[in-house]
């Protein structure tokens, strides 16, 4: 694939990724009384390491080596990744409202681009500023539905908590894997950085089952772990990887902000919730803030 093709499959990607992690919110809020949340979480990334490991398997054996010197950075990607943006985003959806979920994600983007304009030596122009301002409050007209007062008068929970620890740990991840080199592609590296996850899940996962909450095992939790492995996990972590190898990270974090309409949009068609004005201004203000915040400059 020429470089001026990977950049055009990346813009595109920006459209479509939201809408896999579009899943996950839609799961998120179906297996709270199903499914535990590490087991969830758990399930999730022994799938889709299943299959990354099946299409990068040449890659992954021809570089043997490479493994065993990057091994510590893996750990801590799946930790970041896997374990605490996986089963602390469950964990956190039992006491907390998906506004609140919405608004203290839309933290993360800007932490990414001052980060990545800081230290990583990522430039970004006046319309990507720009960009990234108007899609942040298009966010926060979603989250606070349209009632701005109401920034005032939020209350927080203890759900709240483990929401916010997921926000920073994904600017964590998407910081580290553009900032530290590794000698894998994207999809052999998201392929080990899953098994990183899973190693760091496993205790957990046990200590959850055996003291705190045992997880049903039958065809329905089989269909979350299914639908979460594919979408959010194997697709949507996949196309995060290749655009920011594209596009830098800046500009890619940006996409979470299309994640407050697409999951509407899902909520709407699978689960019948309406559709609202505050959701359509929402839209007018993120859509343009994304064409800025991701143009070419």
């Amino acid at each position: 694939m020429t470089r001026a093709a990977a950049q055009r499959l990346a813009y595109l990607l920006i459209f479509v990724t939201p809408a896999l992690w579009g899943v996950n919110y839609l799961v998120a809020r179906s297996a709270v009384d199903v499914t535990a949340p590490h087991a969830l979480a758990l399930g999730r990334w022994v799938l889709a390491g299943l299959l990354l490991t099946a299409f990068s398997w040449h890659e992954l054996k021809a570089k043997r080596a490479a493994i065993r010197a990057e091994w510590r950075s893996l750990i801590v990607l799946g930790a970041l990744g896997m374990w605490i943006c996986g089963a602390f985003v469950y964990i956190g959806a039992h006491t907390t409202a998906a506004s609140n979920i919405a608004l203290i994600y839309a933290v993360s983007p800007v932490l990414i681009a001052l980060y990545s304009t800081l230290a990583l030596g990522e430039r970004m122009g006046p319309a990507q500023a720009v960009g990234v301002a108007l899609a942040f409050v298009g966010v926060l007209h979603v989250a606070l539905k349209g009632h701005w007062p109401g920034l005032l008068t939020l209350s927080f929970t203890r759900g709240d908590i483990w929401i916010a620890v997921a926000a920073f740990a994904w600017t964590a991840y998407a910081l580290i894997l553009k900032g530290v080199p590794s000698s894998f592609g994207p999809l052999a590296r998201l392929a080990l950085t899953c098994w990183g996850g899973v190693v760091v899940l496993l205790p957990f996962t046990l200590i959850e089952a055996v003291w705190y909450l045992p997880t049903l095992l039958d065809a329905r939790t089989l269909l979350y772990v299914v639908a979460v492995a594919l979408f959010p996990g194997f697709g949507a972590y996949l196309a995060f990887s290749f655009m920011q190898r594209e596009l830098g990270a800046a500009r890619v974090g940006v996409v979470i902000y299309l994640g407050p309409l697409y999951s509407a949009a899902l909520a709407w068609a699978v689960l019948g919730e309406p559709v609202h004005p505050y959701h359509l201004v929402g839209a007018v203000l993120i859509l343009p803030g994304i064409f800025l915040a991701t143009r070419a400059r």
